[in-house]
């Protein structure tokens, strides 16, 4: 939970603890509402409990340090979605028309069943979702998806970048020919959203395309990693998630599947990942949009303005900088920025969601604004547009040395053309399902 705030008698807080949500200050109008859907409890909650510290950490630090969004204050509360779809609905539900005058811009699901729960409702109510590495990968088509953003990286690029990555370790593309790369995964929307560029990279490049599925919550994984030895492949993509991670690292090592073959994919990148499997994970390769680690220079000010004088939401300090911790940060970054996009257009002033959409549409991250934002290193240059909601596709591959994480590569790009056809028609089946007529992005501007 976080710090308790003036004013908030112990009867609010009582109807908020009923509601599952968590009060923090009195919302103004002339307040930006920030809604955070979290998961503290439950299977995954060691991996959602750093992102919330985070996010919660950076728009602390943005009120605290910089007065705002352009003297626009942020206000935000929290709900309990355990990572399920239906509380995830209920959080949005309650969230949706805003917090005592303040409205919401943006809003983060904060979880694939939820992502996919509220593509329509979101839709309709006209505010946009941020989905960060996770959610619908055709919303990248924003001709049909205009409030749904899969923002940086979709399970599409996240399969061509792993693919990409192989290549670079076996000599080359041509060199994958023959070769055995299984995929366990997480037997969920998300798990298995990798499935058909996955099946085109393997028919494109010749290897076989071995899919080995994961029961939530994955707490047993025998069955699966007897099915790896038997079949011998030459790389594991790990696609797990919370609990089912530091489970599948400790079966492998028991079946005697080399770690150091094994490749996790974001959701399975984090020290909260490693940790529990001791030993048995040194060695372990993963995928990260945003890698770990305090050195960056938007550490350097969040320790001294946020942590230092104990605002932080952080209960564990060692959590500082780690990836999940990192992704929080960048995530909240990515919706201060659009809105501070947003409002060259309609003003110093809160944001209404389709407002925050048009923000969002024209994001543009290069160098210099990330380096003036203190995240040069930690994220990647991001442009946005109406045909493009993803905009960047690329990841950095990190070890695990037993300790702590190293960076292994510099930044391994998806082949996002190669894909678009995927997601074209992916998006084109939904409109047509749905009966959406698509934007012409020629004419927005």
């Amino acid at each position: 939970m976080t710090r308790p705030f003036k004013r908030i008698t112990a009867a609010v807080l009582l109807a908020a603890a009923t509601l599952g949500a968590v009060p923090v200050a009195q919302a103004a109008p002339n307040e930006q509402f920030f809604p955070l859907a979290t998961y503290r409890v439950g299977a995954y909650a060691s991996s959602g409990i750093p992102v919330w510290a985070g996010m919660i950490d950076y728009l602390r630090y943005i009120n605290d340090v910089e007065g705002g969004i352009n003297g626009v204050k942020l206000v935000w509360q929290e709900c309990e979605t355990e990572w399920t779809a239906e509380k995830g609905i209920e959080c949005y539900e309650r969230f949706k028309k805003g917090l005592g005058g303040a409205p919401v811009a943006i809003y983060h699901p904060n979880g694939a069943p939820a992502a996919y729960a509220l593509s329509d409702k979101a839709a309709a109510d006209k505010i946009p979702l941020i989905t960060l590495g996770y959610g619908r990968t055709e919303a990248t088509d924003g001709a049909v998806f205009p409030h749904n953003f899969p923002v940086m990286l979709t399970f599409y690029s996240e399969a061509s970048a792993v693919i990409n990555y192989i290549a670079q370790r076996e000599g080359g593309l041509d060199k994958l020919r023959g070769k055995k790369i299984a995929t366990v995964y997480h037997d969920s929307a998300y798990g298995r959203e990798t499935q058909g560029p996955l099946k085109l990279l393997a028919e494109k490049y010749g290897f076989e395309n071995i899919q080995i599925p994961v029961a939530d919550p994955g707490n047993e994984q025998s069955a699966q990693w007897r099915q790896v030895r038997q079949a011998k492949p030459d790389w594991v993509f790990l696609r797990t998630w919370g609990v089912s991670t530091p489970v599948a690292i400790k079966t492998a090592a028991r079946f005697g599947f080399p770690v150091e073959r094994i490749i996790g994919d974001i959701w399975a990148s984090s020290n909260e990942d490693v940790l529990p499997a001791g030993d048995a994970g040194k060695g372990y390769l993963a995928l990260t949009p945003y890698p770990g680690g305090a050195d960056f220079d938007i550490h350097k000010r969040i320790k001294a303005h946020i942590l230092d004088k104990g605002k932080s939401d952080l209960k564990d300090p060692k959590s500082f900088g780690s990836v999940y911790y990192n992704s929080g940060l960048v995530n909240a970054a990515i919706a201060v920025e659009a809105i501070r996009a947003g409002q060259k257009k309609f003003g110093n002033r809160p944001l209404t969601g389709d407002e925050g959409r048009w923000g969002l549409e024209h994001l543009k991250l290069d160098d210099a604004r990330l380096k003036q934002i203190g995240f040069l290193g930690l994220m990647q240059r991001l442009t946005l547009s109406c045909s493009d909601h993803e905009g960047g596709g690329a990841v950095r591959v990190q070890q695990w040395d037993g300790k702590q994480w190293q960076l292994v590569t510099d930044w391994v790009q998806a082949d996002r053309t190669l894909l678009r056809p995927l997601i074209d028609a992916k998006s084109a089946a939904y409109a047509k399902d749905k009966g959406i007529a698509p934007r012409d992005c020629r004419k927005e501007g």
